[in-house]
């Protein structure tokens, strides 16, 4: 997780493109070929474009842009503690 990719993405994507790029991301994880690097790889797109739908929606119910980011990255890193 990058926020500074988070926020380009929110900043430069409509939702509608990150749902997008997100599914052929996740379909491109399924296929036999791939490798460990390619998952690794298409695992931290897959959580930044999480992260920017997430900004998405909060800043879209009212949130700043900068809470939205930080809520995020507080979300993330109280998982990866527990």
């Amino acid at each position: 997780m990058k926020l500074p990719i988070i926020r380009q993405f929110y900043q430069t994507q409509s939702a509608e493109n990150l749902e997008k790029t997100l599914e052929v991301l996740e379909a491109f994880t399924e296929f036999r070929g791939t490798t460990e690097e390619d998952l690794n790889v298409a695992g931290e797109l897959i959580t930044n474009i999480c992260g920017a739908l997430e900004v998405h929606s909060n800043v879209n119910s009212g949130m700043t842009e900068r809470d939205a980011l930080n809520g995020f990255a507080q979300k993330v890193l109280g998982s990866i503690d527990k």
